[in-house]
């Protein structure tokens, strides 16, 4: 009956190949939905990914992510170096930067402030922060942020801001002012996207105080590097005891930074009525595919029933039919995802193939064809062996 089966799913050939585009879309829309999904929450850890020395963060206790932050007292940085394992440990400082360019036109930056003797969490060469005054920008995963203007002319002039003057990129000897204190660009670093997108300054730690002048907390995190005989969890829960701080390895800082993200952002919610519009899409192309492919073979079926073929045989049919188009189609569809991806993937367009987008595209495509499976089935069982005879 298999055989029977699978010659019926191949005889009608332009059939064959629409049930073979319905399930194919539907793939191709569930595994894009989701590496777009994975592409984004990669994106949101992105602070912790760049710096993959530290195996151990350390924060305030109130801190769940990479993204929501609080700031601790400096003297948390030497509390954390006296506990017991600890080989190595670098402060980060965070936070937000405007900067005014020459042409009179203002950015917003997230700022990054390392430590000045180890330069730790600084994109490469990470010695070009040892300019006075400098800094590395970044783009963040945006688009013509960095400008600064192409003529002289044009660039810190006494009569008014020249924001239509023609700009180019920022590159090394270009000068900015934060809170009216002079920045010089040191380099332009390409460092992992940020998630939301936002541009990029890193500049050293005692730097970062000049423009950011009264602060009375300004460590954001701990970066730790444990000695060779402590594994990174557990350093992690004595300093934790000991410090009353927060402290977590890399990899659970990636899961509660992408929990958050999960629970807070409104984007994830996008993510999630995109895979169902997709199912909810892939189901009403591939039911009817099915559902016609399955009534207009109905002389088929009711030849085989008239030969003794029981009602849970046909059935068995279809669901080998159903089975093998699910397959094929998911195939197909999950390839033309990895292709698409690959050729628009860009830092305005995160994408990223993890193992569980083509895993749930599967089964998105399972359970909309066992559905559709499920309706074609009505007219194989209200058939009668007798409508042979009528056809």
């Amino acid at each position: 009956m298999f055989r029977i089966a699978i010659e019926m799913l191949l005889y009608d050939k332009t059939k064959y190949i629409g049930l073979l585009i319905g399930v194919a879309f539907t793939a191709f829309l569930v595994t894009f939905a989701m590496g777009y999904f994975a592409g984004f929450m990669t994106r949101g850890f992105a602070l912790v990914s760049e710096n993959p020395s530290a195996k151990v963060w350390v924060m305030d206790p109130s801190v769940s992510s990479a993204e929501a932050t609080i700031n601790m007292s400096d003297s948390a940085l030497d509390i954390v170096r006296g506990v017991k394992g600890v080989n190595y440990a670098a402060p980060m400082y965070l936070g937000n930067m405007t900067a005014r360019y020459a042409n009179g036109d203002f950015q917003t930056f997230q700022a990054i402030g390392v430590d000045d003797a180890t330069l730790s969490g600084a994109p490469k060469p990470a010695n070009l922060l040892r300019i006075p005054e400098s800094a590395i920008v970044d783009s963040g995963g945006t688009e013509g942020k960095l400008q600064t203007p192409i003529y002289k002319k044009d660039m810190w002039s006494y009569d008014g801001s020249h924001l239509n003057a023609p700009t180019r990129k920022l590159r090394y000897g270009d000068t900015m002012l934060i809170n009216s204190k002079r920045v010089v660009v040191a380099g332009v670093s390409h460092t992992i996207p940020r998630f939301p997108p936002r541009p990029l300054l890193y500049t050293t730690a005692s730097n970062f105080k000049r423009l950011v002048p009264g602060e009375k907390r300004y460590i954001t995190f701990i970066m730790v590097r444990p000695t060779k005989n402590i594994t990174p969890n557990k350093l992690a829960k004595r300093i934790a005891k000991q410090t009353g701080l927060k402290a977590i390895t890399s990899d659970e800082f990636k899961k509660e930074t992408v929990l958050w993200y999960m629970i807070n952002s409104e984007d994830v919610g996008d993510m999630v009525n995109m895979v169902i519009l997709a199912m909810l899409v892939g189901f009403g192309v591939t039911g009817v595919m099915l559902y016609m492919f399955t009534y207009e073979n109905i002389k088929q079926y009711a030849v085989l029933k008239a030969m003794g073929a029981s009602t849970k045989q046909l059935s068995d049919m279809i669901f080998t039919q159903v089975f093998i188009s699910a397959i094929i189609g998911s195939g197909i569809g999950v390839g033309i995802a990895a292709i698409l991806a690959h050729m628009v993937s860009s830092a305005t367009f995160p994408f990223r193939m993890m193992w569980f987008a083509p895993l749930i595209g599967f089964l998105g495509v399972i359970i909309v064809s066992m559905t559709a499976a499920f309706i074609s089935l009505r007219p194989i069982k209200k058939m009668e062996p007798g409508i042979v005879f009528k056809l």
